[in-house]
């Protein structure tokens, strides 16, 4: 009772009177019947009676109040368990006795039902009754065990038989109540145990697992078990979980290894043990006689201890005065940190713990050992098999602890089969090498049901589960599990049968396809963190195999395909047929979510082990495997060489030595060899370690010398960059990429403006409202500002209209400044970058992004020349398509809006290079080189946009048209197009350089051209009056007939020759170009003649009298020049008047020179030529 109710006493006076008086009326013993129990009356109604108690007050109400009344009045022991033995065994019709019977077996199932503190439950009750309770559950269950006048077990195994006999189809629920009643009456018995924190008045070993399995073994017990777990799946049904914990309260801690071997085997394991035990003992006494007492150890020691810092430290003990070795390690004992321990859930009282070792008996294990082999016959594939389906499936009877027997027992049950095909193997004396074999073992096929695919999902989908929720012993039991079936595999592989052997190698490939089971086995090995030394053991145990195995499958397969899984954006296709409807209301929630949707992509890869063991030298796999050598006194053979194994492969095999260059991992490993407290050294693993030792310190010396930077590294931890430039004498260089912006989107078809946007709407608001929100809020932002700037503009060009002043206003009215779209959060800050789609809608929109399109941070701004009105305009038609979005366009052939999305074609320019391979004049990749660029605008009025809507018409007409285009027709056109476009550009040249002059009509550019010819001719006029004018004033004496005489021949050569006329500009520009061509006999005589007065000459023009050549002869030369033919023709030249006078000795001849000249048919020449 509470405490309100403590002077009542601990329980109830009225409902132990009640209990009392029932305890009364079921019977007793008697003088005068000779000390027999005998029923009372109403002895059947009394235990039911008191049954409805239990359930009703204890059970409903939370209370202890019945139970502890019954365990006070002894009902058990003097009451139930004298009325099964009184119950004979000829008397099985006799349906009164078997009532009596089933009443006292439900009675007694909730009186040894296990009792659990739960910690939301427990009341004061539960804390005054539950240490009483468990000391009466272990008498029940001596009584139950060792019963003085009858087996109790094979009288309650007499209860059941009955509705155990009738067939599955017969049953009804009664009988099937009664056979699960029967199996927890069994499983009760199993988990009693003494309780640790409790004192016993009587041995333990009479209740102990030896004792329950002897008397499973002597009382039909394990028979029962085996019956019941063979018709598993055909005859029972609900039964396979109460078997289940039946079979792991009754297997978990014992010691396989000990219970296969034989008298011999077990002898001489004994004497090892023993052995190994008296070694140990020698060792402390050693070590215990170097400090041994004195008869001066009665006086306390304390001595002072002077370090390298000038520092003293006090250490106290006469132990420390032997040597510096030993205070230095008392020292550093005292430094050591106690770390808290949590305060959790003691594991001893945990009933599901498997770790504890259980020893047995010989004649408990040799009972124990028949009725294991003679489960893995005839009722492990049964049995496990349903089991398995009940948990895939979920059933109701299904608990969360019952996953993890499953898969304990599993392993339990696979270590056993191997344990008793060695133990076979050695019996008949086969060798693992030699003929044929003394004795053929069995198949694997009785453990069939737990090495097929089923299981192993479900074992992956268990680990994976109880990983992410840190539960480590549900984790331990799946790590034991998949070990086991490695090391089973490993046995099939090398079985004599070809079947195991197929089998084997299946198992392998399905086990080491999945990459996340390798990924898995490292999460598990490196997120050890003082989980217990089972969890540690059976980490590094499945590490440790499956690496082992692995390596040697790769080695056997080179070409291994495993399956990697990455994360990737998801990318939604259209599953939606043409007239089905979309469902989106059910799809809501999660569309609204601000969280981009993933899923695994699954791809073939080669397996690399190399870069797979890579990945087992990061220092927490490191730390795992150094844990568990700290514990190297207690280890075993096979552990050490676990651990050595890894070491070795770190240092040697992956040459990653740097790792273990760590001052607690040498300390540690010098301590296992040199001491004190190390390794035997009569240990058969002493030697692989005293190797290993020295080889990693040698190394450890040799890199201190080449990288003295080791020797402050060594006290922490390695990272990847430390192990880089310990390794390489440099820091590794990492190479960052820069962002890059997505590909740009556009839409397909001729569509105008608002349906474009309509269709990217349409797009986004199936997963992405948010980001149409988004671009609404900010036009509104733009639309609100944009109004605000065009009221302050007309209100401004309305004052100044009323004042008369600044008219400028009026004319260009003052635009607004450009507004800048601001991101809401970080995530839309990406998306902007990172989304083409919320890209492509902004663009629609009217937004335009200032800089690069690589920067993830540029600026998305609304322009200046957008007004209000077209702002309002977009805005509108957004929140139109998001109200009521369009999935599907066309009439015909509908197109769902995600496949009217492409990627825009973006023209690259080409990239130059200068390389020789480019001097063969023939184009790369498809592309040609054009000497000429495209050309400007036309002259004319284009047609472009008549052509344009001529062919879409054609289109449209083509598209509606049943005949559908399949895939070779458009890339038939495609490439008639591209065949087009490139003759087009082929023909530039000619088109836009060379073509005819008369084709130009312009009269603009006419008239422009004729004024400025005017104005030359002009001036050349000018210029030639003013040379004449000179020679005239300057002229010679020479007679009129010469005159006459060169004008009649000069009249009859210009009767052969045509008129050629020179621009004067041009003509003396030639001048000096004239001085190197040779002269004909008259040129030689007017060098002479005029030779003389060539240092008084400035310019052809400035000077007439010191001329040679007037324009005249400029025309004779330009004629010589142009007709190469006639080298030594003289030319008549026409004279200009009748007034010029010239001296006769003023004809020359002049030969061809190599710079082009150019003339026309006319008087003179057009200066735009030159």
């Amino acid at each position: 009772m509470d405490d309100d109710n403590g002077p009542r006493g601990v329980v109830d006076p009225e409902v132990r009177a009640y209990v009392y008086s029932l305890v009364s009326a079921l019977g007793g013993t008697g003088a005068d019947e000779e000390g027999r129990y005998v029923l009372g009356d109403d002895a059947l109604a009394c235990l039911k009676d008191l049954n409805r108690w239990l359930k009703l007050y204890d059970e409903k109400a939370n209370r202890l109040d019945v139970a502890r009344c019954l365990a006070e009045a002894n009902v058990v022991k003097g009451d139930l368990l004298e009325i099964l033995a009184a119950w004979p065994e000829d008397a099985t019709e006799d349906r009164i006795q078997s009532k009596i019977a089933l009443a006292c077996l439900e009675l007694l199932v909730p009186l040894t039902w296990p009792i659990e503190k739960n910690e939301l439950q427990t009341t004061v009750n539960h804390h005054r009754h539950i240490p009483y309770l468990q000391l009466a559950q272990i008498s029940y269950k001596r009584e139950i065990l060792e019963h003085a006048s009858s087996s109790i077990l094979r009288t309650a195994v007499r209860i059941g038989l009955p509705s155990i006999a009738l067939p599955i189809g017969e049953r009804v629920s009664r009988d099937e109540g009664i056979i699960k009643l029967l199996l927890y009456f069994f499983r009760n018995i199993v988990m009693i145990s003494a309780p640790q924190n409790l004192p016993v008045e009587w041995n333990e070993a009479e209740v102990s697992r030896s004792a329950t399995i002897q008397s499973f073994h002597q009382q039909d017990v394990f028979a029962l078990i085996l019956t019941i777990a063979s018709n598993m799946g055909e005859d029972f049904n609900t039964q396979d979980v109460v078997v289940l914990e039946l079979l792991f309260y009754l297997l978990k801690g014992i010691d396989i290894e000990k219970l296969f071997l034989n008298e011999v085997q077990l002898e001489a394991k004994k004497s090892r043990d023993l052995q190994g035990l008296i070694a140990k003992e020698a060792a402390m006494l050693r070590g215990y006689a170097k400090n041994a007492p004195t008869r001066h150890n009665r006086f306390g020691t304390m001595i002072w201890v002077k370090r390298d810092d000038e520092r003293m430290s006090s250490v106290s003990g006469q132990d420390v005065l032997s040597n510096s070795q030993r205070t230095m390690s008392k020292m550093d004992q005292s430094k050591k940190w106690n770390r808290p321990k949590h305060r959790g859930r003691s594991a001893e009282q945990d009933p599901n713990r498997y770790d504890m070792p259980i020893p047995l008996t010989p004649l408990a294990s040799e009972s124990l050992r028949s009725f294991v082999e003679e489960f893995l016959d005839s009722s492990f594939n049964p049995l496990f098999s349903h089991i398995r389906r009940a948990i895939e499936r979920e059933a109701d009877r299904v608990l969360e602890v019952h996953a993890q027997q499953y898969f304990y027992l599993v392993s339990w049950f696979l270590q056993a089969e191997r344990m008793r095909r060695k133990s076979k193997q050695s019996k008949h004396g086969m060798k693992s090498q030699g003929t044929k074999p003394a004795f053929e073992a069995d198949s694997f096929g009785i453990v069939a049901s737990v090495l097929n695919q089923e299981t192993f999902i479900l074992l992956n989908r268990f680990m994976q589960d109880r990983l992410d929720l840190k539960l480590w012993h549900e984790v331990n039991a799946g790590m034991k599990c998949f070990t086991q079936i490695l090391y089973t595999v490993q046995e099939m592989a090398e079985s004599t049968f070809e079947e195991d052997q197929e089998i084997a190698e299946n198992i392998q490939n399905r086990i080491f396809y999945e990459e996340t089971t390798h990924d898995r086995i490292l999460a598990i090995l490196r997120g050890y963190k003082d989980q217990g030394f089972s969890y540690l053991d059976a980490t590094t145990e499945l590490s440790h195999v499956f690496l082992r195995m692995l390596e040697r499958y790769s080695k056997e397969n080179v070409d291994l395909q495993i399956r990697s899984r990455r994360r990737a954006r998801k990318l939604k296709k259209a599953t939606t047929q043409v007239n089905e409807p979309q469902d989106t209301t059910a799809d809501q929630d999660s569309e609204a979510e601000d969280v981009a949707e993933v899923q695994r992509v699954s791809k073939e890869r080669k397996f690399d082990f190399s870069r797979f063991s890579s990945k087992f030298l990061t220092q927490s796999c490191i730390d795992t495997f150094v844990a568990l050598t700290t514990f190297y006194k207690d280890l075993s053979t096979e552990q050490l060489k676990r651990a050595h194994r890894f070491f070795y492969r770190v240092a040697f095999k992956q040459e990653m030595s740097v790792m273990l260059f760590r001052l607690d991992i040498i300390a540690l490993f010098n301590k296992m060899i040199k001491g004190p407290e190390g390794l035997n050294s009569a240990s058969p693993i002493f030697k692989e370690w005293d190797e290993l030792t020295r080889q990693l310190i040698r190394r450890m010396i040799k890199k201190l010398q080449q990288r003295p930077e080791l020797a402050v590294e060594m006290l922490f931890s390695k990272i990847s960059s430390t192990v880089f430039y310990l390794e390489y004498g440099y820091e590794k260089q990492t190479i960052t990429s820069k962002p890059r912006a997505p590909a740009e989107l556009e839409v397909k078809g001729s569509l105008s403006h608002e349906e474009q946007i309509g269709v990217i709407v349409a797009v986004l608001h199936q997963d992405k409202l948010d980001a149409i929100d988004f671009v609404i809020n900010a036009l509104k932002s733009a639309i609100d500002e944009r109004r605000s700037w065009e009221a302050e503009a007309e209100a401004r060009i309305i004052l100044n209209s009323e004042t008369g002043q600044d008219t400028e206003i009026q004319t260009h009215p003052f635009k607004a400044p450009s507004t800048i779209v601001k991101p809401d959060n970080d995530e839309r800050k990406l998306a902007m970058f990172k989304d083409n789609k919320l890209r492509l809608l902004m663009t629609l929109a009217g937004f335009e992004h200032i800089g690069p399109d690589d920067d993830p941070d540029c600026t998305w701004v609304v322009p200046s020349d957008l007004t209000c009105t077209q702002l309002q305009k977009t805005c509108d038609m957004i929140e139109k398509s998001q109200s009521d979005p369009i999935t599907q366009y066309g009439s015909e052939d509908p197109t769902p809006v995600e496949e009217m999305l492409r990627r825009k074609t973006v023209i690259r320019p080409r990239a130059e290079f200068d390389d020789d391979s480019e001097g063969d004049g023939l184009a790369t990749d498809g592309e040609e080189e054009f000497l000429f660029p495209a050309g400007g605008p036309t002259n004319r009025k284009s047609d472009a946009l008549a052509e344009l809507k001529e062919k879409r018409r054609k289109r449209r007409v083509d598209h509606t048209s049943d005949v559908e285009v399949d895939d070779e027709a458009r890339n038939a056109k495609r490439e008639a197009r591209a065949l087009a476009e490139l003759e087009k550009r082929r023909k530039l040249k000619s088109d836009v350089l060379v073509h005819d002059s008369d084709d130009e009509d312009d009269e603009e550019r006419d008239r422009e051209f004729f004024a400025r010819e005017a104005e030359r001719r002009k001036g050349q006029s000018l210029k030639v009056l003013e040379a004449l004018k000179s020679a005239e004033e300057d002229g010679s004496d020479t007679s009129i007939g010469k005159k006459r005489k060169r004008r009649e021949e000069s009249n009859q050569e210009r009767k052969k020759t045509r008129y050629i006329g020179t621009d004067s500009d041009s003509d003396m520009d030639e001048l000096p170009r004239l001085q190197g061509i040779q002269s004909s006999p008259n040129l030689e005589d007017h060098d002479q003649n005029t030779s003389e007065d060539d240092n008084n000459s400035e310019t052809p023009l400035s000077s007439p009298q010191n001329n040679p050549l007037n324009e005249v002869e400029l025309n004779k030369a330009l004629l010589r020049r142009n007709t190469d033919s006639f080298a030594a023709t003289k030319v008549s030249i026409v004279a200009m008047g009748e007034e010029e006078e010239e001296d006769e000795g003023d004809e020359t001849m002049l030969l061809p020179s190599s710079t082009r000249m150019r003339g026309r048919l006319a008087l003179f020449n057009d200066s735009d030529d030159d």
